[in-house]
């Protein structure tokens, strides 16, 4: 096979669009992370920290609801993941095994749904929270984020499973288990790179979402870190030494799951390009 090799030019252009684009990744952490160290007089200014002070962390930690929120974005996160992985990962089995009466409607319902921003469902979302009396309830937060992930990660767990050979399902049968055991003790435990990219991008769903958390929850109490992060800066003042130090806390757990499922990401992401 013939090899084209870059010209002097080429090779720098390429080197200066990567340096580029690692700058601009890199910069607004970078700037979370020093402006939360900063007084709040020198906030804006260009120079680096002159005055280092932790003042910005222990006010969001003693004179907010921080930890509140910290609790409430718990509870709907490990909710969500936890149940989301789970549906994902049985309807992405079913669909890639099984031939069933609806089954091509049903993935046209779950690429379709995919299609629709999250801005104009809130609305009806909204309307059907509240006559299940689910507003400001963790429980309601869970169910709208499972209807956000569950679509993408069910489709993308099809394309893993129809990596794993059928011939797996058909030794399971014969040493006499069910298909369910032969999903959870055969076919589950090959699967954990899908599992760790759904479980991840569930993960990352609910922490990060805002908008609806900010328009099904009220009250600072019932708030969680996503919707909390703007109270710090609304119509009536901003206080960005509160905000960027709250970011930098709220990043770490996302930077501590990512750090325990990259190594699974880059194989769970692309197992549906081929098929053995």
């Amino acid at each position: 096979m013939r090899t084209t090799k870059r010209t002097p030019l080429a090779s720098a252009g390429l080197h200066a669009g990567l340096l580029l684009g690692t700058v601009c990744a890199l910069f607004p952490p970078l700037w979370l992370l020093v402006t939360s160290f900063k007084p709040e007089s020198e906030s804006f200014t260009d120079a680096l920290v002159r005055d280092f002070t932790f003042t910005n962390y222990r006010h969001v930690i003693a004179d907010t609801h921080f930890l509140t929120w910290f609790g409430n974005s718990l509870i709907v996160v490990v909710g969500t993941t936890v149940i989301g992985v789970l549906i994902a990962a049985t309807t992405g089995y079913a669909l890639s095994r099984f031939r069933f009466p609806g089954m091509r409607p049903l993935m046209w319902v779950l690429l379709i749904t995919q299609m629709f921003p999250m801005a104009v469902l809130i609305v009806p979302l909204y309307n059907t929270m509240a006559k299940l009396g689910l507003l400001n309830q963790p429980l309601g937060l869970i169910i709208t984020y499972l209807t956000i992930a569950v679509p993408f990660c069910a489709w993308m767990m099809k394309g893993f499973f129809d990596t794993i050979p059928v011939d797996i399902d058909e030794s399971g049968r014969v040493d006499g288990l069910n298909p369910f055991g032969t999903f959870w003790r055969l076919i589950l435990p090959l699967a954990k790179p899908g599992i760790a990219v759904t479980g991840f991008y569930t993960f990352v769903t609910a922490w990060a979402e805002v908008a609806y958390a900010t328009a099904f929850m009220t009250g600072e109490e019932n708030l969680t870190l996503a919707g909390g992060l703007q109270t710090f800066v609304n119509r009536y003042g901003a206080d960005w030494g509160a905000m960027t130090a709250a970011a930098v806390v709220i990043a770490v757990p996302a930077a501590v799951v990512f750090g325990f499922a990259q190594r699974h990401l880059v194989g769970g992401l692309t197992a549906g390009a081929t098929k053995t």
